[in-house]
Order: C-alpha cells, then structure tokens, then sequence
C-alpha cells in the first residue's frame, strides 16, 4: 500500500520544495495539497470541521504552483489535488494547468476532484450553490474534450468549447481522477459516471460503503473496480493494517500545518508507517 501525505501549505509553514523533497527522500509515496482561493471573512456557512475555522484555511497556497515547484526537484514523487473545487475555476485555463503539471512530472499527477462546503466561496466565483455538483461533471467532460488526442469539441449545459489543437497532453490521455465526498448514493453514482475512483476523508466506516460503491460502479457497466483512497488520515497501526486487509493499494496521512521542524519530526512518527 503506498503512503502518501496531505497538508496544507501556507506562506507560514514549511515550503513544498523542502517537503517534496524530504518526502522523497524518505521513501514517502506522494504529496496531495488541497485548494481555497480565499476565506470570506463573514460567512453563514458553517464550517464541517468546526469553528474557528484552522487559520491555514485562508492562507493556502496555489496548489498547482507549489505542487509545479515540488514536480521540479523529485522524480518519483506522486503528486494530488485534494481537492481542486472545479467548478471555481475556468475550465479551458484549469485543463492546461492540469495538462502542464502532469506532463512536466511525467504523469505522476492525480486530480483530486471535490464540490465544496463554503457557499460564500463559491458565490464569489460566480457559481450558483444548487447546480455546482452538475457544473463540475459539465467541466471535467470539457477538459476531457481538451485532452483527447484529436481535436473534440464540447458542448455541455453550462459551458462548451471548440475542436481545438491543446496542448501538452496529460501523459496516460487524462490523470487519475478521483472524486472527494461524504459516502452516499449521489456521490458514488457520479463516481460512476465519471471518474477513476472515490476520496474519502479520513476512511471511517469503508467496510460498510466499499460494497455500496462497488455496485453502484458494476451498475454503471464500469469495468474492474473504483479506486479508493483515504484522504487526510490520523494514522495508527490498526488503521493502516485495517486498510491494506480492505485491499486499498493507498493512503493519504495529514502532516501539521506548521514550520519545518514540526513537519519533519511528523514525518520521523510516520516513518513506521512505510
């Protein structure tokens, strides 16, 4: 089972290179950041994983320039989104991000998909709450029209784009693609539909959702089965043997937000973990 990590990189912790390649050197699988543009300083949204918000929520680096710093200075280092919030983005700009980052680290990218709790956010990127989960679908199909190997155009409900000559390409058509969310039938359908496999944060309870999703994929007509990671993981000893038993083939372990002695003494911890 590869172990990757997770942390939120801020202008106050340590910086991705370091990381990067501390991780790599290691022997740690992968590095996955997440994405907020901004934090609304008022909000009604509640945040999901409780108030005060962490402070690192504001102050997040773009992840696909730190992860393009990290790319630079490994070689075997996998590289994530957890999450990239799609349907905050243009999708003709975010597809050649994407594209670029994956095909200077020579497709070692996965693209962490997710929809969003913070409506205040989102609302200020133009997106309207009640359809973001129907805009992302619209926006990952259109980047997928970018990345065909022949110009293909897109027509979809929110948004559409020509038969155009993009360029670079993602290494293997279109990086691995895995969709974040709280388990459930809506979710694991558009799993389904879409994607390469699910992104569930912190793993609880994956005995009882792995055969719901595995259905919902076979019901779809997908071949083989999703992939599922566990995403920003406290880890233990029984955890991780708990996972590898389910047949997992990774997990995502959280590294503190926090300055380079604290993050590299969290990694020494992990280190039993490989």
């Amino acid at each position: 089972m590869r172990i990757a990590t997770t942390i939120f990189l801020t202008d106050e912790t340590i910086r991705p290179v370091r990381l990067a390649r501390e991780l790599e050197q290691r022997g740690f699988d992968g590095l996955y950041l997440p994405e907020h543009t901004h934090i609304p300083a008022s909000r009604d949204t509640p945040a999901p994983m409780g108030e005060p918000l962490p402070r690192e929520y504001g102050r997040t680096l773009d992840p696909f320039v730190a992860l393009g710093q990290a790319a630079a200075v490994t070689e075997r280092l996998g590289l994530g989104t957890g999450i990239t919030l799609v349907a905050q983005h243009d999708p003709i700009g975010l597809a050649k991000q994407i594209a670029t980052l994956d095909h200077l680290s020579g497709g070692r990218l996965t693209f962490g998909v997710g929809f969003g709790w913070n409506v205040e956010e989102a609302a200020d990127h133009g997106v309207e709450w009640s359809t973001r989960r129907e805009l992302t679908r619209d926006r990952v199909a259109l980047m997928r029209a970018l990345w065909a190997a022949e110009p293909t155009a897109y027509k979809g409900e929110f948004a559409s784009v020509r038969a155009s000559y993009a360029f670079p390409k993602p290494v293997h058509g279109a990086p691995r693609t895995l969709i974040g969310g709280a388990a459930g039938p809506r979710l694991f359908g558009q799993i389904a539909e879409y994607a390469d496999g699910w992104l569930p944060i912190g793993g609880r309870g994956l005995a009882e959702t792995l055969p719901v999703l595995r259905r919902a994929w076979a019901d779809a007509g997908r071949a083989g089965e999703p992939l599922v990671v566990p995403y920003a993981v406290r880890p233990s000893p029984g955890k991780l043997a708990h996972y590898r038993e389910l047949g997992l083939p990774e997990v995502v372990l959280q590294l503190p937000a926090a300055g380079e002695a604290e993050v590299l003494r969290t990694l020494d911890d992990f280190a039993q973990y490989l």
